[in-house]
């Protein structure tokens, strides 16, 4: 079973990779970009029995950072 994970800093959160990114894309000439937040994915390849609340755990405990960061759990 395909998993895909993305994982994003949570609102209020400072994204200095994103502010850099939104400046590089202003400066080659990109306007009409409000905001940029930067974030991961992670693409799992589960056993089909690995349960929904296993898989949360998964990034409970290890592929997130829940005080600063938010995510969400993909199946494919």
């Amino acid at each position: 079973m395909k998993v895909i994970v993305n994982v994003y800093l949570k609102n209020g959160v400072l994204d200095p990779a994103g502010k850099a990114t939104k400046h590089a894309l202003e400066s080659l000439g990109f306007g009409g970009v409000n905001d940029v937040r930067i974030g991961k994915q992670i693409i799992l390849n589960l056993n089909k029995n690995t349960t929904d609340e296993e898989i949360k755990k998964m990034c409970e405990e290890l592929l997130s950072n829940t005080v600063i960061e938010d995510y969400e759990i993909l199946k494919g």
